[in-house]
């Protein structure tokens, strides 16, 4: 077991801080409220205090008074917390959200090549023939929790087929590290950037097929996800700063420290279970506490960033504001670190 230490008081606050902080943000039916919900989701798992359930549970019963958006791969995020509400409270309604996702993600949403899934973010055709590293986390780790779930093996199934490709394409065998984008059309990855949140995406949703999937190793595909996440956080360790954290270009000693990336790959590590990354775990966590503040707001999240077509695209987006995928991640690292002690 990874030992890590920290004050289990001191954490216990800051979670609760950043969890009544995420839920005082106006965050809309999208990615943004589906990375940031997981995260309290997440917690609420951990803690089981009402409260966190309760808050979330008000939210979206008021998005879906309210009218809940057309679908696409970006607002199927939401089904990560409905599949803890479902759990909890046993309302039907919760469910059906959730099955209408699964059947737009089935039947419905944009596919290519071998069947994976485009990005998309509206109801256009937004990225033709574009895989995302942000498709894992929003879709295909959603798809994956529900499979397990229905024990519906044509859905686990697909979902692993999202993994095995996303490694094919969007991983550099000699770095170990994720580009951002690949685009089929032009048979290319765009600009070409290990940005930071890209890996993020990537190691964080890889280190819980093993946690989640039961007998995860009868599939051939999980080999391919656990070799890639192996390789990934191997070079990802060797990209920490002296501050614990990582940068928005992972290579780029001109690019920023940037939080939601830095939490991600953390907790990935930290799921993962390998001791030969305690020691930057531990320096991770202490970088990230620094950048949390009493209130509970995680500083220095960069904003939604698009394929930018060359280095200062990604350098210059703003790290100037509160958002709820740098909340919900840094949720995911916080609590990983005590599940991981009471095992």
């Amino acid at each position: 077991m990874i030992q890590i230490d920290y004050d289990e008081r001191h954490l216990m606050e800051t979670i609760d801080h950043i969890v009544d902080k995420t839920m005082k943000m106006d965050l809309t039916w999208d990615w943004p409220c589906g990375v940031a919900y997981y995260g309290v989701s997440e917690a609420y798992e951990l803690t089981k205090k009402k409260e966190y359930l309760e808050l979330i549970k008000n939210r979206i019963d008021e998005y879906i008074r309210l009218g809940l958006p057309s679908w696409n791969v970006n607002t199927c995020a939401m089904g990560h917390c409905l599949i803890t509400l479902y759990e909890a409270t046993g309302e039907e309604k919760y469910w059906d959200i959730i099955m209408q996702k699964i059947e737009y993600l089935s039947k419905h949403a944009l596919r290519f090549g071998d069947s994976i899934l485009q990005h998309t973010v509206s109801s256009k055709n937004d990225f033709p023939e574009q895989a995302w590293a942000d498709t894992l986390f929003m879709a295909g780790f959603f798809m994956l929790r529900v499979g397990v779930k229905l024990q519906d093996e044509a859905l686990i199934k697909d979902a692993l087929n999202q993994y095995y490709w996303h490694i094919k394409y969007l991983q550099d065998p000699e770095t170990g590290l994720w580009y951002h984008g690949y685009n089929n059309i032009h048979r290319d990855h765009m600009s070409g950037m290990y940005w930071g949140r890209a890996n993020c995406w990537a190691a964080y949703t890889m280190s819980q097929v093993k946690n989640r999937l039961p007998e995860a190793y009868l599939y051939p595909q999980f080999m391919d996800i656990d070799c890639s996440l192996r390789d990934q956080l191997s070079s990802l360790k060797l990209l920490q700063t002296e501050n614990g954290l990582w940068r928005t270009l992972l290579d780029d000693p001109e690019s920023y420290e940037e939080l939601s990336a830095s939490c991600g790959i953390a907790a990935a590590m930290m799921e993962n279970k390998n001791p030969l990354h305690t020691i930057y775990i531990q320096k991770a966590y202490n970088g990230i506490l620094n950048n949390i503040s009493e209130d509970g707001r995680v500083l220095n999240v960069s904003a939604g960033t698009a394929v930018m077509k060359d280095k200062d695209g990604y350098r210059n987006i703003s790290k100037d504001w509160i958002q709820g995928w740098g909340q919900g991640m840094a949720l995911a690292f916080l609590t990983s670190i005590l599940k991981s002690q009471v095992k």
